[in-house]
């Protein structure tokens, strides 16, 4: 079931080309992400995050697989998610393809947090933990 955020009287709506799914594989949360995460979708992509995060999953994957384009914004979200999650163990972003493994990595995201190329391997990965 999609759940649809209202936004509040003020804020700007969620922008077109941008959606986030949240799924759930046994007690980790799948937030399925598409389009752009720029500087407009960013804070939307934190409310995903943040409202997952409220139901106490046992893990986190960000899934970037249908993400185009991956900005600085996008990129500090994921930073922040991470240390958010951070001990509490398991936090995983799903990367695969230029607009997004690219900078990643280029970035060093992956000495500090664990990517993966499909939603396979990172649930997997969670699961083992």
């Amino acid at each position: 079931m999609a759940e649809h955020h209202h936004a509040a009287a003020g804020s700007p709506a969620q922008p077109d080309d941008f959606n986030v799914d949240e799924k759930w594989a046994d007690q980790v949360v799948v937030l399925s992400v598409g389009g752009s995460v720029d500087m407009l979708s960013a804070p939307w992509l934190t409310d995903a995050i943040e409202s997952a995060r409220a139901k106490s999953p046992t893990g986190m994957v960000v899934d970037l697989s249908r993400v185009e384009f991956l900005g600085s914004a996008g990129i500090s979200v994921l930073v922040a998610a991470h240390e958010n999650i951070g001990d509490s163990g398991k936090f995983a972003v799903v990367a695969d393809g230029p607009a997004t493994h690219r900078p990643l990595t280029l970035l060093g995201l992956g000495e500090i947090m664990s990517l993966y190329r499909t939603l396979d391997d990172a649930l997997s990965a969670l699961a083992d933990r």
